[in-house]
C-alpha cells in the first residue's frame, strides 16, 4: 500500500508518530515527514491508526 501525506494540512500533533514511527517522522518544526512511502501488511495496522487519530485528516493509503 502506497501512503501519502499532505504536508501542508499538518497541524503538527505528533500522532501519526507515536502511532507508526517506522512510518511517520517530525521536522523541526513539528510538521509530519513521510519516512516510507510504501508499507507492507506488517506496517498497515500502524498507518491505519495514524490515519485515525490525524486531527487533520492529512494521511491516506492507496493502492499502487
Amino acid at each position: 500500500m502506497k501512503v501519502e501525506l499532505e504536508a501542508d494540512k499538518c497541524v503538527a500533533s505528533g500522532q501519526c508518530v507515536v502511532a507508526a514511527m517506522d512510518v511517520f517522522d517530525q521536522d523541526d518544526d513539528g510538521i509530519a515527514i513521510l519516512l516510507a512511502e510504501e508499507v507492507g501488511d506488517d506496517q498497515l495496522d500502524d498507518v491505519k491508526e495514524a490515519i485515525a487519530v490525524c486531527p487533520a485528516a492529512a494521511i491516506r493509503l492507496s493502492r499502487q
